[in-house]
């Protein structure tokens, strides 16, 4: 965790150096400014790079935007993931699509023709996965008696979740129409089907589900590319 949010610090850090110069540079070249209106198509990187890196998980997210007003934007996500568990007393994995629907508020005060953004932002959240369950150990303290391992290899089909989210994050453009960005995620669960007696331990699009808690986490970094359609 503690190198999770030494990476994140490191990357805000470079994203504001970005903003930064990117706004001193176009305002010693340009005084006529104009907002691009489009639609922006990204990919998560994180996930893409976690597929490659963690061998329990696989998914890929792709995130678009498009401008209404000059801070407004409506924004989404849409994805799958594939999370397997493999730990001390439970052995199967989950697998499914989601997709989030929301807006972006820009705070950011661009100069020049930047198109740079520091936006907070709502989501709507739904997912609709399976649950495989391979197998379960029978906890036990007494080493005298042997491990308890029960195959059961049952698909738990057709569960869903809905819940809501905050984003915080960034995005920088770095090529012309080409954007860099982060955003951190605060989730609040709002209901989900769970298999009969058997509950749900991840949530493609929420991430790991804790039964104590109805709160979730998570954070992306994307690389999106704007399609202007008009200027104003």
């Amino acid at each position: 965790m503690n190198k999770k949010l030494t990476f994140i610090f490191i990357i805000n850090i470079c994203f504001c150096s970005l903003l930064g110069f990117a706004q001193q540079t176009d305002s010693l070249t340009t005084s006529k400014t104009q907002d691009k209106f489009g639609i922006r198509v990204g990919l998560d990187l994180a996930k893409i790079t976690r597929s490659f890196l963690d061998d329990d998980y696989e998914g890929v997210e792709i995130t678009t935007d498009y401008r209404i007003g000059k801070k407004l934007f409506l924004a989404g996500e849409i994805g799958n993931e594939k999370k397997v568990y493999d730990e001390d007393y439970l052995y199967g994995n989950t697998q499914g699509q989601y997709i989030k629907l929301g807006v972006n508020y820009n705070a950011y005060e661009n100069w020049g023709n930047m198109q740079n953004e520091i936006y907070a932002g709502f989501r709507y959240g739904y997912a609709n996965f399976t649950q495989q369950l391979d197998a379960f150990e029978i906890y036990n303290t007494d080493l005298f008696f042997p491990r308890d391992l029960r195959t059961v290899n049952r698909e738990f089909k057709n569960l869903s979740a809905h819940w809501v989210e905050i984003q915080g994050g960034a995005k920088a453009e770095i090529l012309n129409n080409l954007f860099l960005g982060i955003h951190l995620q605060l989730k609040v669960l709002l209901n989900q089907k769970e298999p009969d007696g058997f509950g749900n331990l991840y949530i493609p699009g929420f991430h790991r589900v804790n039964a104590n808690s109805s709160i979730g986490v998570g954070y992306g970094y994307s690389l999106s590319y704007l399609i202007p359609i008009t200027k104003k």
